[in-house]
């Protein structure tokens, strides 16, 4: 069974019926898509020759299957490698959504900071934001359950989410 390679910016492959797969949207905010081109070309432009500097002074060495140095600085550059492949994928299926642009500002939109208020009373603040960006900050993905519970809703609506 012979298979066509589709550009990596499609992201399309295809899958068991024989259909493209849909383009995965990676919504991003700017600062998001700046952090992760920054990481790039840090990746790219000094860490990757860094290590591979180091990499071929531990070749010189000598004897490389009992060089612990080179065996790491191998290891080393393959993580690199395969973050880079990571990032690279995820940059060309971003779509930068500025959500100072937004226009209907009475509902919870991409990007909007949104404070909630559980059954115990307490509150808690939420950014919506893409899901390279998620993290333990208050920051949510808005594929998370909770963030897709919350986009579209309005001041004073109740949200039901079933976390488990």
């Amino acid at each position: 069974m012979k298979r066509r390679a589709a550009p990596a910016s499609q992201g399309a492959s295809d899958g068991e019926d024989g259909a493209p797969k849909p383009v995965e949207k990676n919504y991003i905010t700017p600062a998001g898509h700046r952090r992760l081109t920054i990481e790039f070309d840090f990746l790219r432009s000094k860490k990757r020759p860094e290590v591979v500097g180091a990499l071929a002074d531990a070749a010189a060495e000598g004897d490389r299957s009992e060089n612990a140095e080179y065996i790491y600085r191998k290891k080393q550059l393959r993580e690199i490698d395969r973050r880079l492949r990571f990032i690279a994928k995820r940059l060309d299926i971003a779509v930068v959504v500025d959500p100072t642009e937004q226009k209907r500002r009475d509902r919870v939109f991409f990007g909007a900071t949104v404070k909630i208020e559980d059954e115990d009373g307490e509150e808690v603040t939420y950014r919506i934001v893409g899901a390279d960006e998620a993290g333990p900050n208050g920051d949510i993905s808005w594929r998370s359950p909770v963030g897709r519970a919350l986009i579209g809703k309005a001041l004073g609506d109740t949200v039901v989410v079933s976390v488990q």
